[in-house]
């Protein structure tokens, strides 16, 4: 709250202290005001901008006396962490992720080539046994399991080269995400603590995640699952330990058995848009009375099953109906396209055709024109979650509020007409 004079008009009457206490107050206030607008800046502005302090190596001896005391072997500690340097080449990707700029129709046209169709489907065939046990204890059927294990790691080919231990030491020093990485380093220590994996053997993304579906080490230790019966849960080489295990951490998550996940479907020309939007739910009656209708063009059913409709790249672009178990989807990757491409192609894998692309005129916005509508929405006040160059959720309901504000159809998908109204 701002100092005023008034409350200070008694404590000194003369007027050159008096004078000179006003200059003061104002820049007091001034500076109040400047440090009230840094502590509302979101996370992410400060972390982008932050520098680290103190040496790597002090760092890492306090932490191997934080993992003595929650029980972490000296064995363990040793085999891990000995000689674990820092990565600035970590820190330098982290800071500069852009793969999920690009739009839906983009990242699912590179992720689901013909090939990782085919394979996926003789995948599920292989494994045809243990999918089916698996469904039957967690719930969650072989197409979705087959697309995350498909698009993490071409189902074991591409799991990273990188030292996950160096990785993880690397993050949870830097400044930008430490309360994050820090448990995942002491998870590591956990699950060769318990004979999973042996340090040397932990190679993987730039992030430090493990395995063929790339669990984070404290997913890793908490929910993978030993389903060959060999005493290891084996998420690099055992694919009975890579599918149970995928298929009990989506359960954790709350994957609802038996029920639809992602449906394409077509849009009439005119419907009440601002209803299209992942945090807004209709039975799909209402989508069909709406005149929403399957991919094929016939007609919709209509029950009560509640779904939103989600336009990844506007009313004129591709549409599907999301449910309820679309939102495990966000929960296991925060950004919208590939939680989109994901759930997309577990469809493909289920037995869906290929998606229609929609209009030939959609604008697509590329990693720039996502930062510049960003910072613009920001300037007129909107919360899109951080100038980070990708339309996620936040970002989208930005979008969807200046479009109502400008009489803009309110679907979520920024357009030229919107930026020009931006930009004014």
């Amino acid at each position: 709250m701002p100092v005023t004079l008034t409350r200070l008009s008694k404590i000194q009457s003369n007027p050159l202290q008096r004078s000179v206490l006003t200059m003061s107050l104002k820049i007091l206030n001034r500076v109040s005001a400047i440090i009230v607008l840094i502590l509302a800046l979101p996370t992410s502005a400060w972390a982008q901008g932050c520098k680290n302090t103190g040496s790597f190596s002090a760092w890492m001896k306090a932490f191997k006396q934080e993992a003595r005391a929650a029980g972490i072997s000296g064995k363990t500690i040793n085999q891990a962490l000995n000689g674990i340097s820092f990565d600035p080449k970590i820190v330098k990707r982290d800071r500069r992720q852009s793969f999920f700029s690009q739009s839906f129709l983009q990242l699912s046209g590179r992720m689901i080539s013909q090939h990782r169709l085919n394979n996926g489907a003789n995948k599920i065939k292989k494994y045809g046994s243990i999918f089916r046990k698996v469904e039957q204890k967690y719930g969650v059927p072989a197409p979705v399991i087959a697309a995350f294990w498909a698009l993490e790691s071409d189902f074991g080919v591409n799991m990273g080269n990188d030292k996950s231990i160096r990785s993880l030491a690397t993050l949870a020093y830097d400044c930008r995400r430490p309360e994050l990485f820090r448990p995942e380093l002491m998870a590591v220590l956990k699950i060769i603590e318990r004979g999973d994996l042996r340090a040397s053997e932990m190679i993987g993304s730039w992030a430090g995640e493990l395995g063929q579906t790339q669990f984070l080490p404290s997913h890793y230790y908490n929910h993978a699952v030993d389903f060959d019966g060999d005493g290891r849960r084996n998420l690099l080489k055992s694919p009975a330990d890579v599918i149970a295990s995928t298929g009990a951490f989506l359960q954790h998550l709350g994957w609802k058995a038996n029920q639809p996940w992602l449906q394409e479907v077509r849009v009439p020309a005119k419907l009440p848009w601002k209803e299209a939007d992942l945090r807004i739910q209709h039975p799909r009656s209402q989508w069909a009375q709406w005149g929403v209708r399957t991919a094929s063009g016939g007609k919709l059913k209509a029950d009560g099953l509640p779904a939103s409709l989600l336009l990844p790249m506007g009313r004129t672009g591709p549409a599907f109906l999301a449910y309820d178990n679309f939102q495990i989807y966000l929960q296991w990757n925060q950004s919208l396209i590939y939680a989109t491409t994901a759930a997309y192609l577990a469809t493909r894998y289920d037995g869906a055709g290929r998606v229609r692309k929609g209009s030939k005129d959609i604008v697509v916005f590329g990693y720039k024109e996502i930062k510049e509508l960003q910072r613009r929405l920001e300037r007129k006040g909107y919360d899109v979650g951080g100038v980070d160059g990708k339309m996620g959720v936040k970002t989208r309901a930005s979008v969807k509020e200046a479009q109502l504000k400008y009489g803009l159809p309110p679907d979520s998908y920024p357009t030229p007409a919107l930026m020009s109204r931006l930009r004014q």
